[in-house]
């Protein structure tokens, strides 16, 4: 298993494209780890973890957690 405890631009890839193929998302090719800045690391880990966690989601849930995906994005 990868140890996200640490900022690393390889870390951030491994979760965002862990939350696309999770919630199938239809807009993946536009989320690229670059776009997104070091600080915002634990928000992506958050978010990370709530996809992780569950097994499938409503329209609604996907729809807020690609939302706070893309507040997250530079």
């Amino acid at each position: 298993m990868t140890n996200l405890q640490n900022y690393s631009l390889e870390n951030v890839e491994f979760m965002i494209d862990a939350i696309k193929t999770k919630l199938r998302m239809a807009t993946a090719a536009a989320m690229q780890a670059s776009s997104f800045d070091s600080d915002k690391y634990e928000d992506i880990k958050d978010l990370y973890d709530i996809v992780s966690s569950k097994d499938s989601f409503s329209i609604s849930e996907v729809e807020a957690l690609v939302s706070e995906l893309g507040k997250l994005r530079k």
